[in-house]
């Protein structure tokens, strides 16, 4: 980032709060929601703009995260900075060190965010006390989306709540002729299950090595277990069809009642219910296994960070695209298709939203209240990227390579985290 810093440090400031009094709202967002509901979604936020007086334009950039950060990069150096970008985790706090972030404490005090989004982003939104960005959502990671007739099937009374449970349930699965667990593999889908095996087995661990970065616990002890358990998952419960399968069909083999469990963030509910499957009939939510005993919670968020502007109208649209992304209404529309839950934890759930976002919602709060809210390392929410994805790269290095131990797992993670810091 030091490249950008020196090009802010000859650019002017613009105030947040400056602007023209007869200045007309206009944004044009930077995301890479292109396809499907997250595509959906991005275009109710731009009704919901529109209709509230705002001159509406986006450009989409499909794919991986890494080519919205190209673009954003590119459009900065060539001092054209976007007055909106879709980021999250670490990478606001990376882009507010420029300088270039819009301040949105104003608005933030009129309309007292700070008494309703969920404490876990406030660092997030304010990396440095100021309102820099506006959470959409709020995902929880840590689901195990189970087929209730492939557990009755195989003699399985209850969806299994620690890992112990949870191998002897896939012992039975296996047993009756079924997959265990349905999965895609993939450097994201591949660290999404171990970052929640890790946190199921050790909460403090998952809180050293994934969100503080400390390399000596990625070569614990401890890490060696998670890798072991993660090893019995991929090569006794896992299928073969895993290598080729796309992500978003992962969970209808669960709802078509071909696989008994998959663990994987509650967008998996908004690919369920667009697959036409039943809640209670097809499939059920549960908090995946630990070995801890209490509600716990991987959150993940979705949000827009702001960038300072010459233009008043564009000033004026940051103003209200981030008024509209907070509003009780688009938190509910946007969370009820999606999957997710509200950034607010005002936002009433008793109407409209699925019992599984309900039970999300509730076992939110007794994870703030129980100390057990984490945020992801896998979808981007804690350690600087470079970092991420030297231990993404590892957890799929040990999925494809099935005479990998859990010794050499944990140590070739660690030495490659160092690397990267």
């Amino acid at each position: 980032m030091e490249y950008l810093r020196t090009a802010v440090a000859a650019a002017a400031a613009y105030s947040f709060v400056a602007g023209a009094a007869l200045a007309e709202p206009k944004t044009n967002l930077l995301h890479q929601w292109a396809t499907g509901s997250d595509a959906q979604a991005i275009a109710k936020l731009g009704e919901m703009f529109t209709a509230k007086g705002g001159a509406w334009q986006q450009t989409s950039i499909a794919g991986h995260t890494a080519n919205t950060l190209a673009k954003l990069r590119a459009d900065v150096i060539a001092g054209n900075a976007p007055p909106a970008v879709q980021l999250k985790g670490p990478e606001i706090a990376e882009w507010n060190e420029t300088g270039m972030t819009a301040n949105l404490d104003e608005l933030a005090t009129a309309e007292s965010w700070e008494k309703v989004v969920a404490p876990e982003l406030l660092p997030v939104m304010k990396p440095t006390g100021s309102w820099v960005a506006a959470p959409m959502n709020i995902h929880r990671i840590n689901w195990l989306w189970a087929s209730p007739k492939v557990m009755q099937e195989a003699g399985v009374a209850e969806v299994p709540k620690t890992w112990a449970d949870f191998n002897a349930a896939c012992d039975k699965v296996v047993a009756s002729g079924k997959i265990c667990i349905s999965h895609s593999t993939a450097d994201w889908t591949d660290s999404t299950v171990f970052e929640v095996v890790v946190y199921g087995m050790d909460l403090d661990l998952f809180k050293k090595a994934f969100v503080e970065g400390d390399v000596e616990a990625m070569r614990s002890d401890g890490m060696v277990k998670a890798f072991e358990q993660f090893r019995t998952m991929t090569t006794k419960y896992m299928d073969p069809g895993m290598n080729g399968r796309d992500w978003d069909s992962m969970s209808h083999l669960v709802g078509r009642g071909e696989a008994a469990f998959h663990i994987m963030g509650d967008w998996t509910l908004g690919l369920l219910t667009a697959g036409g499957f039943k809640e209670g009939a097809d499939y059920v939510c549960a908090q995946a296994p630990t070995d801890w005993g209490k509600p716990g919670f991987i959150l993940n968020s979705d949000s827009v960070v702001f960038f300072q502007q010459k233009d008043p109208d564009y000033v004026e649209g940051q103003k209200l695209l981030a008024s509209t992304i907070l509003s009780p209404e688009f938190q509910t529309i946007f969370n009820q298709t999606k999957g997710s839950i509200p950034a607010r934890l005002d936002v009433d759930l008793s109407n409209g939203f699925n019992s599984c976002q309900q039970l999300s919602q509730k076992d939110l709060q007794a994870s703030i209240d129980g100390g057990t809210l984490v945020r992801s390392m896998a979808h981007n929410m804690t350690i600087p990227q470079k970092v991420r994805g030297a231990i993404m790269d590892t957890v799929t290095e040990f999925v494809a390579t099935p005479d990998m131990t859990a010794q050499d797992a944990a140590s070739a993670m660690a030495d490659a985290a160092e690397a990267q810091m």
